[in-house]
């Protein structure tokens, strides 16, 4: 027993690499997630970023920003023109006022666009539910006319009432004819043979 341990353990230690290669190499193992890789960007929520766009661009298409925006430049312009020079930021032909309002509108611009995909992301969502709620009312009438129709042709393979009275009017006919024959033909029977009884008695005579 113990020449068989030695050979296996020699073998074992031959099939085993060496040098740099010897470290085994950590296995990732697939019932656990990766760990999260640092990364040099920040990150954020694009639903968030999304709901935040929304906010703004619903803000900017009200008449409230308008008025707000209105006064804000009544204000800008008023004060750079009757304050004292030393208090004055902005001399005309305001720079800095055309500055600020480009660089609004080059955010407004994007941030209006975004909140207008995920409109229209929302909207095709609601557009393939409805396509599909209407596929299911299709077939649903479909089976309800397909069962009307059966319904009708059972019904009318069923007998009605006034079929049923007309049937039975006319067995109550037929029966009062055959009742009428019958007692007519048993009146002949009576009576044919006394006729010819009759006829012979004459003829004899």
């Amino acid at each position: 027993m113990a020449p068989e341990r030695e050979t296996s353990r020699e073998t074992a230690r031959e099939r085993a690499p060496a040098g740099a290669t010897a470290t085994t190499r950590p296995r990732a193992r697939l019932d656990l997630p990766r760990p999260p890789r640092p990364r040099i960007l920040p990150e954020w929520d694009p639903e968030a970023f999304g709901r935040l766009s929304e906010r703004i661009a619903r803000f900017l298409g009200t008449g409230r920003f308008i008025v707000w925006m209105t006064f804000v430049i009544i204000m800008w312009v008023l004060w750079n023109i009757s304050a004292p020079r030393d208090l004055r930021f902005d001399e005309y032909p305001f720079i800095f006022l055309t500055l600020m309002l480009s660089l609004q509108a080059s955010y407004a611009a994007p941030l209006i666009l975004l909140a207008q995909n995920r409109q229209d992301d929302r909207d095709r969502v609601n557009l393939e539910q409805d396509r599909k709620q209407n596929e299911r009312s299709i077939a649903d009438t479909e089976y309800l006319t397909r069962e009307i129709a059966a319904l009708r042709i059972g019904l009318g393979e069923v007998a009605t009432r006034d079929w049923i009275r007309s049937e039975l009017q006319d067995l109550v006919k037929e029966m009062e004819e055959r009742t009428d024959g019958h007692h007519g033909r048993e009146d002949g029977r009576h009576v044919f043979p006394a006729d010819r009884s009759a006829g012979r008695d004459v003829d004899d005579r």
